[in-house]
């Protein structure tokens, strides 16, 4: 299995972060695919046979720590890519809610 679960929508509350400057000044670190929960059930193809898919993006997938959960809010398609090239881990900006 790629990912802990696949999730259908955000289970925790509206953290306020919606642009990319805003999640910018959460610092990026590893996360291991195996431990996130997606928030979407489906994968847009063209963003991830996209070769400049993050372009006009943030370079790192978006993720939301919420009661012990790690949450794939953003950048379900570097996930996807990440486990294509068998790699366990994905950077990440991981924001902490209490």
């Amino acid at each position: 299995m790629i990912f802990k679960a696949v999730g259908d929508g955000r289970p925790y509350p509206d953290h306020g972060l919606e642009t990319a400057k805003q999640w910018a000044a959460v610092a990026p670190r590893q996360v291991r695919l195996d431990e996130l929960v997606t928030t979407k059930r489906t994968l847009d193809l063209d963003a991830l046979l996209s070769e400049d898919s993050t372009f006009y993006g943030d370079l790192f997938a978006h993720v939301v720590q919420y009661r012990g959960t790690l949450y794939l809010e953003d950048g379900l398609h570097r996930a996807v890519r990440a486990a294509l090239q068998q790699r366990p881990v994905l950077h990440a900006r991981v924001l902490v809610l209490p």
